[in-house]
């Protein structure tokens, strides 16, 4: 039986871990350090730790596996096949990538070599891309540049979020990543190098990512609201009020000034660069995200006011 040892951290990770370890041998899994949280900062284990105690799987947590050699001769004490990696949160050496006779490989929650970088799903919706998909691919020492071995797709919607898009592409990566392990490894299968002219990056996330400019286009924001979701959430202001808007909807209108609050039969419309963007769920500072109808009935004179 195929011997793997597991490298992640964050949640998104655990449905991989969890399908690995109903198809294969995983022998070990490495994480991330157990970090202060809540208001004791009690020292807690990454989700990727909880599961893997949960399986009764061996668990090492280096701060930098790159500089203990101790946690290196622990996962080549373990003898993996290969390695699968998916959101370790540390960059691997190339004494780890090579170390098992299968090297490594990783799931990147995007078609590369499309949205390389740290929130390719927020890359895909905001590109306005028509399929969003996970590829699993071989793992060398530059950012997200290995040879493709699979991937699988879907169309990208637009109802689709970055929350629930993460939600159905980790079930969709863990699910690939065990179709793809035997084939690899037997040599069914010839990793196809990516095509380096249709490469993209997303950057990390900020919070005033989220702050919306009006002057941009109603499907730009519209991308926005959609990719933001969870984070950092999109935002704009109304006075001295915090707005967020949860959700909206793109609208071809014209004449209503960019950022001007209009009211269009039952539709609550704000003026953008091009077109309008109809409000459908918001959120005031210091409340619970609210309708915006219920919003207007309260707050009659947001009608006509201007957002910033």
């Amino acid at each position: 039986m195929t011997n793997i040892v597991f490298l992640g951290s964050p949640v998104f990770a655990v449905p991989s871990l969890q399908a690995l370890a109903k198809h294969f041998n995983v022998v070990g899994v490495v994480t991330q350090p157990d970090r202060p949280a809540g208001r004791g900062k009690k020292l807690k284990p990454s989700p990727v730790k909880a599961a893997a105690l949960e399986l009764d799987i061996p668990v090492i947590t280096p701060l930098n596996l790159r500089k203990e050699p101790e946690a290196i001769a622990q996962i080549r004490a373990w003898q993996p096949d290969i390695l699968a990696v998916v959101a370790f949160g540390q960059i691997l050496s190339k004494e780890v990538l090579y170390l098992a006779p299968h090297n490594t490989v990783n799931i990147h929650f995007s078609l590369l070599p499309k949205h390389r970088g740290a929130a390719p799903i927020a890359g895909a919706i905001l590109a306005g891309d028509d399929e969003v998909g996970v590829t699993i691919m071989e793992v060398v020492f530059k950012l997200d540049a290995g040879a493709i071995i699979s991937q699988r797709s879907i169309p990208l919607e637009s109802h689709h979020t970055t929350r629930n898009l993460t939600d159905v592409m980790t079930t969709m990566g863990a699910e690939l990543l065990v179709d793809t392990i035997p084939d690899y490894i037997a040599g069914k299968i010839t990793p196809v190098p990516q095509d380096e002219s249709q490469k993209s990056y997303i950057g990390k996330i900020d919070k005033s990512d989220g702050h919306i400019d009006w002057n941009e286009s109603a499907v730009t924001i519209d991308r926005k609201i959609r990719a933001y979701d969870p984070w950092p959430g999109t935002f704009s202001f109304w006075g001295e009020q915090r707005l967020k808007i949860i959700s909206g909807k793109p609208v071809a209108t014209e004449g209503i000034t960019r950022g001007e609050v209009t009211q269009v039969d039952d539709a609550i419309l704000v003026g953008t660069g091009s077109g309008s963007l109809e409000l459908v769920t918001v959120q005031p500072q210091g409340k619970k995200a609210m309708s915006v109808a219920d919003f207007g009935r309260g707050n009659p004179d947001f009608i006509g006011a201007t957002l910033s």
